[in-house]
């Protein structure tokens, strides 16, 4: 197959789309990706793609396709530009360098923002190729459940545009099926709800085999229970609450928490950090590859996730769940909705409500009391919930396959979900 990926976000930016695409790849497809500059999170060019761009153009036997657009920067007009220009001219700029290219299905890669489908669509239609949107995040209601746009005429105009494009891809991929009333909402009458397909995210391999770079920033401490939090440090994660658990527990000196990771809170944290005396209990150790995350999860007692308490966010499974299910280590949430639910029926882990802190806190100290046994029978329940439910080659399998039924003209209408799907309790397929 020749599979075109449109994602505003690839390599060297760590996101799961790499794993996708190189998976792809190795399985004989051609693929190529059609991408922006990597400035993801810190808002600025990576210098190594500065001082030598060319050496980006492949990524492994993959061709990479980048299109030029404003850098996020560190503010919300940086922020809105980056959007508009990479669309803009991935559309543009992006179908003039595929001209001579052909494709038989288009797959977009749906994080924030959404507008990235607007050229797979273009695509679409230059190449006469079915288009499958996968769908990581839900637009407009992120944009306000994030505080990003808060004008309910400017959200409904978002949801006019939400609309177009679900209305246009062939495909709707969702990665939780909690979705699926919002993406019925927004396309009412338009026959979407028979072309919805279940699509959850998986680990990379890194975090199933448990191999990956080493890394010399934390060493494990038995004398300490370590709780570690991976991933973006941003408003969505609710870093107050975090930090109000942590000033709880923070005279019980055995209690270490690590945060790994980058986003536009970081600076604030860390201020939060001095300011609150909390310099012997959280360390903040920065950004690194996903290769070595399970050489800091070695590290760690536990895994911290987390987001703010929203109607939008209780929908989302982050991604960051199934890689730490698939390391088997056992899992703390201070989250709602669909996340909550894995961890509990997984029996992997502890979980409570979005921004209760206290009970967050609670949580810590309990884990903290248990034995290394206790610990790791929780990690292996984690881990074969995994296996049951998020596998890796099963899912790129099961996207395969609907790429192949696709191009051999049979409909996918027999896959897509109902809405009595969505009251079952049951997560099988």
């Amino acid at each position: 197959m020749k599979i075109l990926i449109v994602s505003q976000y690839f390599w060297p930016e760590s996101f799961r789309i790499n794993d996708l695409v190189s998976n792809f790849s190795k399985r004989g497809h051609e693929v190529t990706v059609l991408t922006g500059l990597p400035n993801y999170p810190e808002g600025i060019l990576f210098p190594a793609y500065r001082s030598t761009p060319e050496a980006f153009d492949h990524y492994e036997d993959v061709a990479v396709v980048r299109v030029p657009h404003v850098l996020r920067g560190k503010g919300k007009i940086g922020l809105v530009l980056n959007y508009l220009t990479f669309f803009l001219n991935a559309s543009l700029t992006g179908a003039w360098k595929l001209r001579k290219s052909q494709f038989d299905v288009v797959f977009v890669y749906a994080v924030s923002p959404i507008t990235a489908a607007i050229p797979a669509i273009v695509q679409g239609r230059l190449k006469n190729a079915k288009v499958f949107l996968w769908v990581l995040d839900l637009w407009p209601e992120t944009l306000s459940a994030v505080g990003v746009v808060r004008s309910p005429r400017l959200l409904s105009i978002i949801g006019v545009m939400v609309a177009w494009i679900y209305k246009r891809c062939d495909y709707i991929l969702i990665q939780s099926r909690a979705f699926l009333d919002s993406v019925n909402r927004h396309c009412p009458n338009n026959g979407t709800s028979n072309k919805i397909l279940y699509f959850p995210s998986w680990a990379e391999d890194v975090f199933s085999q448990g191999i990956g770079a080493k890394q010399d920033v934390v060493v494990r401490d038995d004398r300490l229970f370590t709780v570690m939090f991976a991933g973006n440090i941003g408003e969505a994660q609710d870093f107050p609450a975090i930090l109000d658990a942590i000033e709880i527990l923070k005279m019980k000196h055995q209690i270490r928490w690590v945060i790994i990771g980058d986003g536009r809170l970081r600076e604030w944290v860390a201020e939060q950090i001095r300011s609150r005396g909390l310099e012997q209990s959280i360390y903040l150790v920065g950004r690194f590859p996903v290769e070595s995350m399970p050489s800091f999860f070695a590290c760690a007692d536990a895994l911290l996730v987390t987001l703010k308490t929203n109607e939008i966010f209780a929908r989302t499974i982050p991604g960051k769940v199934q890689a730490y299910l698939a390391s088997g280590r056992p899992i703390i949430g201070m989250i709602d909705g669909e996340a909550r639910a894995v961890i509990e029926e997984s029996g992997g882990g502890m979980a409570c409500a979005s921004g209760a802190s206290t009970d967050l806190a609670k949580i810590v100290d309990e884990m903290a009391g248990m034995s290394h046994e206790q610990l790791q029978q929780m990690g292996l329940k984690g881990r074969h919930f995994y296996e049951k439910y998020f596998d890796r080659d099963t899912l790129f399998t099961k996207l395969e396959n609907y790429f192949y039924l696709d191009i051999a003209g049979m409909p996918l209408s027999e896959h897509a979900l109902s809405e009595d799907e969505i009251s079952e309790k049951s997560r099988s397929e």
